[in-house]
């Protein structure tokens, strides 16, 4: 239950497209709540940017994308229930078309299956759906390698270039940390290790140097 937060602002929904992940800060209360979710395939990407919550709707009507319409017998529209993908609830951006949502299909969920829009789990979007009003930002970014310190330790956490936009991950890591200029303070083994698995989980690269010493 340990994230590197992805960069962008600490307001409203921030999401990390390569962590499929879904932030929702709570100013209020100083926290921020996160959730899994699924993304579009690569033929239709989840587009990056700032948006914003532009309509909400519970038990949606699906407006079947019109290369999907053979599928459903050349059917426009799919009324709410359980074979709709859109789930039970609906938050539309303020790009047509995409939005976040739940689904029902439950095993979509960290995976890349749908035309751009991000799914939640059905148990999670409602939770979500009643804490975000229309407004609330949303942030959706691409960062395949978080960086972030805590107690003084840097972490590194590595997840994999899913849409393959970075060409070389270690040199584009490699500039991150001397734009931040903690390069001093990390040991590049431990980089290296943390590029190679690239797992998803924070680890710690922290060198022994101490500065003043």
């Amino acid at each position: 239950t340990l994230w590197v937060l992805p960069q962008g602002k600490r307001d409203g929904i921030l999401i990390n497209i390569p962590e499929m992940r879904l932030y929702f800060f709570l100013k209020a209360d100083l926290m921020v709540k996160t959730f899994p979710i699924g993304i579009g395939i690569t033929a239709n990407v989840t587009p990056v940017g700032r948006f914003y919550i532009r309509e909400k709707v519970v038990s949606p009507r699906w407006q079947i994308p019109r290369d999907l319409q053979k599928k459903y017998d050349g059917k426009k529209f799919m009324p709410p229930g359980p074979e709709n993908p859109l789930g039970s609830h609906w938050m539309g951006l303020s790009m047509k078309g995409y939005g976040i949502h739940g689904t029902n299909l439950p095993w979509a969920i960290g995976r890349l299956v749908t035309h751009g829009c991000i799914r939640l789990y059905p148990e999670d979007i409602p939770h979500l759906y009643s804490l975000v009003p229309i407004g609330t930002p949303v942030e959706i970014t691409y960062e395949p390698v978080k960086i972030g310190s805590k107690d003084g330790r840097v972490f590194l956490e590595v997840h994999e270039d899913i849409y393959r936009r970075i060409p070389d991950l270690y040199q584009s890591t490699l500039k991150r940390l001397e734009r931040t200029g903690i390069r001093k303070f990390v040991a590049w083994e431990k980089v290296r290790e943390a590029l190679n698995r690239r797992n998803g989980l924070p680890v710690d690269i922290s060198s022994d140097f101490i500065p003043g010493r």
